[in-house]
């Protein structure tokens, strides 16, 4: 399955995950340009909840935490965000109350 993490009038991810389908969530960043949109907004408090220091963390521990997501390949060819990436895959996850909370906030900014 070949789709991008944006909302869309048909989401494939429940439709894998009452199949049985796996996902892979493949370049989320859109070559940076997530991380720009988000570059000098404050990262909420609520975010060391769940060990994150950083959007590019607190965005993929979203997208990991989803239930239908298998893997997900950010890709870099920075060392500072592989480091990054690779913190996102330690610690606790957010659950559902999490999630929701972390989408408002976004969709506000």
């Amino acid at each position: 399955m070949l789709t991008r993490l944006i909302p869309s009038s048909q989401e494939p991810l429940p439709v894998a995950a009452d199949l049985g389908v796996a996902t892979l969530i493949n370049r989320p960043f859109t070559e940076g340009q997530l991380r720009g949109q988000l570059r000098g907004q404050p990262l909420p408090a609520w975010a060391e909840e769940i060990d994150c220091r950083s959007w590019p963390g607190l965005l993929l521990k979203f997208i990991l935490s989803h239930p239908a997501v298998t893997c997900v390949i950010p890709g870099t060819s920075r060392p500072a965000h592989l480091a990054d990436n690779l913190r996102a895959g330690t610690g606790p996850l957010p659950d559902a109350a999490l999630r929701e909370k972390m989408a408002a906030y976004v969709r506000r900014l």
